[in-house]
């Protein structure tokens, strides 16, 4: 087990969670506040996406990450920002035997530059990158990163100075990843997050978990989680396996069985599960030092 433990705390995320939850964060006040809460309760990371402050929606607005920013750092200039660039890559196919006539409404598919906009202006310290396209659930959503693209945007992230979270979905998404390293478009040491039980990749599970980190660089730094109710096994699963560890919103509405979550309650649930486990808590500054970060 890793002596210091880095907590990083998933605030909002882009699903549909809005009316699911009384107090999913949506508005750049509601996400930075949450953020803020996430970090006074232990978190060293705070993943931020944002949402339409009128629809609840995901979105990928350059002055909405702005406002996120500047509401994070007026009142906390240590905790880490994590912006994620997965925003762009989203594609709904029509249907039955019209596959090409895309939903218009839910499709939002752009190139790595204008994908990355708000991480070549606001240059958080970390910013996502989904290693990989996936089926997205049941339906006809397919979220797209395309080999070709994910370089681009391996590269463009390298020249403004942010280091990539590489978000791995499933084995095939783990073997691009490496090859992004080997290819030395990633700065050591390489960054990993493995995300499990997001269907259809990965299913969630201890084995799962083992079979990704036996594949990782020697090098590497990884967190690991799973969705819903297995966000908090996961915790414990990730630490033992010498791992750190993500929670939040975005990947589980619930503390317990028909309680619903806050940021800060999820991120004390960790901390506990991590200190009764011997390990301790990585402020900001020492989780910095374990990823190889600057500072900003």
């Amino acid at each position: 087990m890793n002596p210091k433990v880095i907590i990083t705390c998933a605030v909002t995320g882009a699903g549909d969670t809005v009316g699911k939850h009384p107090a999913i964060p949506v508005t750049p006040e509601q996400i930075a506040n949450s953020a803020l809460e996430a970090a006074q309760a232990g978190a060293a990371i705070v993943h931020c996406h944002v949402r339409d402050p009128e629809t609840g929606r995901g979105a990928r607005h350059v002055h909405l990450y702005r406002e996120v920013m500047e509401r994070i750092r007026a009142k906390n200039t240590d905790v880490i920002i994590n912006f994620t660039a997965g925003m762009g890559g989203d594609l709904q196919i029509g249907e039955g035997e019209t596959p090409r006539e895309f939903d218009e409404e839910f499709t939002d598919l752009v190139g790595p530059i204008e994908r990355l906009l708000h991480i070549e202006e606001l240059k958080p310290e970390i910013c996502t990158l989904d290693c990989g396209s996936l089926n997205f659930g049941d339906g006809n959503s397919i979220v797209v990163q395309t080999p070709v693209q994910l370089r681009e945007q391996a590269r463009l992230i390298r020249s403004y100075g942010v280091k990539p979270e590489m978000e791995i979905f499933d084995s095939g998404n783990l073997w691009f990843a490496k090859q992004l390293c080997a290819e030395e478009l990633i700065e050591e040491p390489p960054m990993f997050q493995l995300c499990l039980g997001i269907p259809w990749g990965a299913p969630v599970n201890t084995e799962t978990m083992t079979y990704m980190v036996g594949q990782l660089p020697a090098d590497a730094v990884w967190a690991g989680f799973g969705i819903g109710r297995m966000q908090m096994p996961m915790v414990a699963q990730a630490l033992l396996l010498g791992g750190h560890v993500r929670i939040g919103l975005e990947d589980n509405l619930y503390l317990e069985r028909g309680v619903y979550a806050s940021n800060a309650s999820l991120t004390e649930r960790a901390v506990k599960i991590i200190e009764l486990l011997g390990s301790g808590i990585a402020t900001p500054d020492e989780a910095r030092s374990i990823l190889g970060l600057n500072g900003n």
